[in-house]
């Protein structure tokens, strides 16, 4: 007896038996995988440096290129970008599918901190290397903005209090902050102060350099304690800075103030976002 036959003889169970080849195929329809777009999570890696004040050349000559090359040697790099702006070096290196990309990371993150020693010394930061998601575009923006607060205020509450607790959210990846203004001490001359001293702005940074630096100072050993000492060289008022000595000219002190000003402001003032014309930033999940 064959299957026609048994079919003619029993309608029900020929029906029932149609009735579960059809629910097994909608049950593995619904598991079945998308042969074109498979759900991979592509291994790369970022790796993101500041370097404020500086053009693209210096960018690409003094960061990029050097992290560069140490990054080349690591196994499985199927290719690398990389892009110098001003201020900004952002180096993307793509990994071949069967790297892990945890493993790759932590590859990355040895090969740069080998290489921050023949980065530019005064580097804000060091690198910053991230793991790229596939999801990881922004996919919910949202504004914040005060008639009493100005940005840099609105900005150091966002990343202290918004970015935080926003973080905690199941499913947010990372969050971007647009048009943010942080706290910078801004230092201003004056040409013709500084001609009529003999200084340049080489020596204002030198002495910014030589005074703004908090180093430890060993140790006070007792018979029962043991204490560390450490210096509080560090500027951190308007005062502080506009009393520097830059340099002593004919037997006196030249002090900032005399030559120039600083002043608590914003570290970029290249962009700013307003609506209605009021200061705003943007959050970005």
């Amino acid at each position: 007896m064959n299957i026609s036959e048994l079919s003619l003889r029993r309608p029900v169970l020929a029906t029932v038996l149609n009735v579960v080849i059809v629910l097994f195929g909608i049950i593995g329809f619904t598991f079945l995988g998308v042969r074109d777009y498979p759900a991979i999570d592509p291994p790369n890696i970022n790796v993101r440096t500041s370097y404020p004040g500086a053009n693209a050349d210096i960018i690409e000559s003094q960061i990029t290129e050097p992290l560069e090359k140490a990054i080349n040697g690591i196994a499985g790099i199927k290719n690398i970008t990389s892009s110098s702006n001003q201020g900004v070096s952002s180096i993307n290196v793509e990994f071949d599918l069967s790297i892990d990309l945890e493993a790759a990371a932590n590859d990355v993150r040895d090969k740069v901190s080998q290489a921050v020693r023949s980065l530019p010394q005064d580097l804000d930061a060091p690198p910053v290397v991230s793991k790229a998601d596939a999801s990881a575009d922004a996919i919910i923006s949202m504004t914040v903005q005060s008639d009493t607060r100005n940005q840099l205020e609105i900005t150091e509450y966002a990343n202290n209090v918004l970015v935080e607790r926003l973080q905690t959210i199941p499913g947010v990846s990372s969050i971007q902050i647009w048009g943010e203004k942080k706290y910078a001490m801004r230092i201003w001359f004056d040409p013709l102060k500084l001609s009529a001293y003999n200084l340049t702005p080489g020596d204002v940074e030198a002495a910014l350099s030589r005074e703004n630096i908090e180093l430890p100072s060993g140790k006070i050993a007792g018979n029962a304690t043991e204490l560390t000492v450490r210096t509080f060289g560090r500027l951190t008022t308007e005062d502080d800075f506009n009393n520097i000595i830059i340099k002593n000219v004919n037997g006196a002190d030249v002090r900032l103030k005399q030559v120039g000003e600083a002043v608590l402001g914003p570290e970029n003032e290249e962009t700013v976002l307003k609506e209605s014309r009021i200061p705003m930033i943007a959050l970005a999940l």
